[in-house]
């Protein structure tokens, strides 16, 4: 398949990373909204400015607060790699049996850990195991590029 053939929609693929991408964007977006519900649940907020009603006070150090951070950082600093590899990962045209359990591995993970580290927090290693298989199907398909680009 050339390049353009890769990149749409007949691919599914293709359509399974945009899908899981999709997810993934919406789940890093519930993150901010829950950071934020629980701001004015608790009253607690960084910022004098935010103090929008009496009795609400500056604070940094609630833990469900910094929990829910927490959570959303590692996100950040995990997503953000999947977006990059997971769409290289698509040019190298892999077999989409494999490649579609890969997106889907990552999306459930990453919903997983969340779930885990901040909704309903529950003890290890269930925050690992879910950080595992999210990370290292990112890896494997690192490699996979890295490989294909030699």
């Amino acid at each position: 398949m050339v390049a353009k053939d890769l990149i749409s929609f007949d691919n599914e693929v293709f359509s399974a990373y945009v899908f899981w991408s999709a997810v993934l964007v919406l789940k890093l977006l519930f993150m901010s909204l829950h950071t934020g519900r629980l701001r004015f649940k608790t009253r607690t907020f960084q910022n004098p400015e935010d103090l929008i009603k009496k009795g609400f006070k500056v604070g940094f150090d609630n833990p469900d607060i910094q929990r829910v951070r927490r959570a959303h950082l590692n996100d950040l600093e995990n997503l953000l790699p999947f977006f990059v590899i997971g769409f290289l990962y698509v040019l190298i045209d892999p077999a989409p049996a494999l490649a579609i359990n890969l997106f889907r591995a990552v999306g459930i993970a990453r919903i997983v850990h969340t779930i885990v580290y901040a909704v309903v927090v529950m003890p290890q290693p269930s925050r690992l195991i879910a950080y595992s298989i999210g990370l290292n199907a990112t890896i494997y398909m690192g490699f996979q590029v890295v490989i294909a680009a030699l």
